[in-house]
């Protein structure tokens, strides 16, 4: 058998297509990891849905403003820490608290939310109300309402899970693609890069170009996931906490970084700079590439 073939694994992980692709290994071993992988995507997934009543997630918004302090375990507290320093490198504009505006926008719908929708739901965000003691893994919510979601970071984060499960196991050669954010495992067995494509912003089935990826990480945040066309003008789903409104400057944004959930959160920001993301990305030494308003692209080391 050839030990340098390379074996695909598709499945569905939190609300998209998924793919692990494996090298360097005889394929009953390489479909053992992958399912090793998949499991730990969809431990997390469990563990940190808004949708799931049992979640963590869940429990510690149904405890908003009942004056409790919830205690969380330490993977946890590593996120709500990380969503942390977030929330202090974007001077505010990334907020786990922010997805309270889903309330108020539906992206199913062709119409938009009322200004006083919005307006009713900006006094239960701001991540710096939120009651967190880092040294005590512990977290209260202050108001009834207020909630928290890591949909912000939890696929990054699942990529990066499941390619440490795979190189614990052993594997050298690969990559776990979720939704388009990547993570790579290692170079193609004879050393040669994997070539990555990033998705087009307005053409579904095409790419704006391949990056050859031999470590590290791949993140993608556009405003063509999940949006409406009101007035030929498109409303995305990511969301200003600010004043509740979709971004606008930006069609797609594509992040290079050691980690998934570094390219991740580097590649939402900037979408949520706007103007700035490029001064600000700069600021942060990462590669990466974008699309502005106009469909130019823009990039710098991709």
């Amino acid at each position: 058998m050839q030990m340098h073939e390379a074996y695909g694994f598709e499945f569905n992980a939190m609300g998209g297509a998924a793919e692990i692709r494996l090298a360097g290994l005889n394929e009953a071993r390489a479909a053992e990891l992958a399912q090793q992988a998949m499991a730990e995507v969809q431990r997390i997934e469990h563990t940190y849905s808004r949708y799931r009543p049992d979640s963590i997630v869940s429990r510690i918004n149904a405890a908003a403003g009942q004056d409790v302090l919830i205690d969380v375990d330490e993977e946890t507290a590593g996120l709500l820490g990380f969503a942390d320093q977030l929330w202090q490198l974007g001077g505010g504009l990334f907020d786990i608290t922010s997805g309270v505006l889903r309330r108020a926008w539906d992206f199913r719908r062709t119409t938009l939310p009322d200004q006083a929708d919005i307006e009713a739901l900006l006094p239960l965000i701001g991540w710096n109300k939120v009651t967190w003691l880092a040294d005590t893994h512990q977290l209260a919510l202050p108001q009834h309402g207020m909630e928290l979601d890591f949909g912000g970071f939890g696929k990054e984060y699942a990529a990066d899970r499941a390619a440490t499960v795979l190189m614990l196991a052993g594997a050298t050669s690969g990559f776990v693609n979720l939704g388009g954010d990547i993570r790579v495992v290692g170079p193609q067995p004879d050393g040669s890069p994997w070539r990555m494509g990033v998705q087009h912003p307005r053409l579904p089935e095409a790419t704006l170009g391949s990056v050859a990826v031999r470590d590290g990480a791949l993140a993608t945040s556009g405003d063509y996931e999940r949006f409406m066309t009101v007035d030929g003008q498109r409303y995305c789903h990511i969301l200003d906490p600010r004043n509740g409104w979709p971004v606008q400057c930006w069609q797609s944004v594509t992040v290079a970084a050691p980690v998934c959930t570094a390219a991740g959160a580097l590649s939402t920001l900037a979408m949520l700079m706007q103007e700035r993301a490029e001064a600000f990305l700069q600021t942060q030494g990462v590669p990466w590439l974008a699309v502005d308003a106009a469909g130019q692209v823009h990039h710098h080391g991709l």
